[in-house]
């Protein structure tokens, strides 16, 4: 089964159970353990520029919109 679209392909299934999951199975996308997808931003998504000291897992930019808020002081 080829297709561009994946709710297409979801609508053809339903019908076929142990199919559905096959393809599911060989289509889901591969869990990460190490790199750069596994740090992502808590707030909006992003996956360069992470802020991860202190377990702050933020985006660069989020950081600075909220780092006032958690306590941090600008300093020079």
């Amino acid at each position: 089964m080829t297709t561009s679209d994946w709710r297409k392909a979801f609508k053809q299934l339903k019908a076929k159970p142990v199919k559905m999951k096959k393809y599911i199975k060989h289509n889901a996308p591969k869990k990460r353990t190490t790199g750069q997808a596994m740090k992502r931003c808590s707030r909006c998504g992003r996956f360069g520029g992470h802020v991860g000291k202190y377990g702050i897992g933020l985006c660069r930019c989020c950081f600075r919109d909220v780092a006032k808020k958690i306590g941090f002081k600008k300093y020079g």
